[in-house]
């Protein structure tokens, strides 16, 4: 006894692949931009405190994520102009300018990783508060803000990836183009009659000849 094989029908793989790419374009976008906004604003966040001994006293001291690194916001910028990037080119364009927009949202993880448990930024506060130029900062704890850029930096390279794997189904931003790719064919120009005073008016003001000449 045979056995028959569904083929799928062109058509419905075609429309499979259409829904996956609007799919995936909404999922990048929204994720580009949150992962963007997200790795900035925990930069600008409280990241570490402590106190330095100042006079006899503990003095606190208090930085951001900008004074610890300013990996995260750079990269999330970057990124940011990567994603809207990822419409203005094409093929070979579009599969770097993606790579750019994973790259950038990795840089930002391993940036804010690192500077989750770094003191230098207060211990350089200290120095500049005790004028002891060898004084550290004591009583060191961390936020929870650099994790927060981290999340940021994952949502950028989720877009990332997602540009790599489905970019090329996307749109691009050409009004000369349709979505299959081909060029749209120029509207002619309706034809004047030169005994309508209108259509000469009309002929004029596109910057056309009425009389042919």
């Amino acid at each position: 006894m045979g056995y028959v094989t569904a083929v799928p029908h062109p058509r419905s793989e075609a429309a499979g692949s259409a829904r996956a790419g609007r799919l995936s374009l909404a999922v990048a976008l929204l994720a580009g931009a949150l992962g963007a906004a997200v790795a900035l604003l925990a930069s600008r966040q409280q990241w570490a405190e402590g106190t330095a001994t100042v006079a006899g006293g503990a003095f606190p001291l208090s930085a951001k994520g900008s004074d610890v690194t300013g990996v995260p916001a750079a990269l999330a910028i970057v990124g940011l102009a990567a994603l809207v990037a990822v419409f203005a080119v094409r093929r070979a364009g579009r599969v770097v300018v993606a790579a750019l927009l994973a790259l950038s949202g990795a840089g930002t993880v391993a940036a804010a990783l690192i500077g989750a448990s770094d003191g230098s930024a207060l211990d350089e506060k200290a120095a500049e508060a005790s004028g002891d130029t060898t004084a550290s900062v004591a009583a060191l704890s961390h936020t929870a803000w650099p994790y927060v850029a981290v999340v940021g930096g994952v949502l950028l390279l989720l877009a990332g990836l997602l540009a790599l794997r489905y970019g090329r189904r996307w749109p691009a931003m050409s009004g000369r183009y349709e979505r299959g790719g081909t060029p749209q064919p120029r509207r002619k120009a309706p034809a004047v009659d030169p005994d309508r005073p209108e259509d000469l008016w009309k002929a004029l003001d596109r910057g056309e000849d009425p009389t042919g000449a």
